[in-house]
């Protein structure tokens, strides 16, 4: 890895206006609200929460997919938050996203080669027996032979479907991957086949992922580190074995007692989270997490805590928005 990030954002936020009250202010779902991380070359980092954290929402506004609200977005140090159409388009072939569903993301009436040689044929850098060997090449590194270049998606099962979006994805040799839940869409007998074949993938050609998920146990398999977001903010990010050893948030102590244990005799200590996540049209006044924590107080309630880097027992640092761990100066920074 390279010291630069290869990835920067900074306080980025997406709100979506809905109406406005009687009093005249804007009423919006604050779905990405001033999150910033950096991402670099070369690793996996996770995004893990409650469905409707904002991860998914972060994930396509990097790939432009969604203007953000405001904020900032580097790719290799360029600010990329408002090119053009046209100016974006060589940082897409940079930076690729693999989607949740296989089966919506192709086009039912185009076959496999069509699809996958869409990128090189928007690139139009290649000539059509070039393009060809490229889509062919790419195939047989996902794991699919030449038999499937004439198939379409309702001929194939949903594992060889997401096999033909990774291709899609890797045929202009992007440097980030986003993967948005790449295998939930998929049966458990092949999500492992999958994920290992992203794994290889990755160090093969030293890609650089951001891996959505809300399944902790795959976030553990894949990812170095782990970003946990709640209602748009990012709650605790630390590498994965400080945060899966020593969860400091309660929301992410929560998340990790829920994965499930073979074995049944183990004594794991859940921790089971009250009440419903907080509409993000009127989110809780102080923390976020105010509502459903344990260790909330009169603080908590009416003032929100920042992302702050802490120093944990072992010495190892990590950034943590919550006040239990923000007690003096000596032991927090706002970063």
């Amino acid at each position: 890895m390279t010291d630069a990030p290869l990835l920067e954002i900074r306080n980025v936020k997406k709100y979506y206006p809905i109406r406005k009250t009687r009093n005249g202010t804007d009423l919006a779902v604050k779905a990405v609200d001033q999150v910033s991380l950096t991402v670099n070359q070369g690793e996996i980092l996770g995004l893990v929460g409650e469905s409707g954290c904002g991860k998914s929402t972060l994930g396509k506004a990097i790939l432009r997919l969604h203007e953000v609200t405001d904020g900032q977005i580097f790719f290799h140090g360029q600010d990329i938050t408002h090119l053009t159409e046209k100016q974006m388009r060589p940082f897409r072939e940079k930076i690729q996203i693999i989607f949740q569903d296989p089966y919506a993301s192709l086009n039912p009436k185009k076959k496999v080669v069509q699809s996958v040689m869409t990128p090189l044929d928007v690139s139009g850098r290649y000539t059509k027996e070039e393009k060809l060997k490229k889509v062919k090449d790419i195939l047989n590194e996902v794991g699919l032979s030449e038999k499937f270049l004439d198939k379409y998606p309702h001929e194939m099962s949903g594992g060889q479907r997401q096999r033909v979006v990774i291709a899609r994805a890797l045929i202009n040799d992007p440097e980030l991957v986003i993967c948005d839940e790449p295998v939930s869409a998929l049966d458990v007998s092949v999500r492992s086949q999958v994920l290992n074949l992203l794994k290889d993938l990755q160090k093969e050609r030293k890609l650089t992922y951001i891996f959505i998920s809300h399944d902790l146990s795959v976030v553990e398999y894949l990812c170095d580190r782990v970003a946990v977001m709640y209602l748009g903010r990012v709650m605790e990010l630390a590498d994965k074995k400080s945060l899966y050893a020593e969860p400091l948030h309660p929301y992410t102590k929560a998340l990790i007692s829920a994965i499930p244990v073979p074995d049944l005799h183990s004594k794991k200590e859940e921790v089971i989270l009250q009440g419903e996540v907080p509409s993000p049209l009127n989110p809780p006044k102080g923390c976020l997490f105010s509502t459903r924590c344990i260790y909330a107080d009169e603080r908590c309630r009416e003032e929100a805590p920042k992302l702050m880097t802490v120093e944990t027992i072992d010495k190892e640092e990590r950034r943590v928005c919550c006040f239990r761990y923000q007690q003096s100066e000596d032991r927090g920074k706002t970063l």
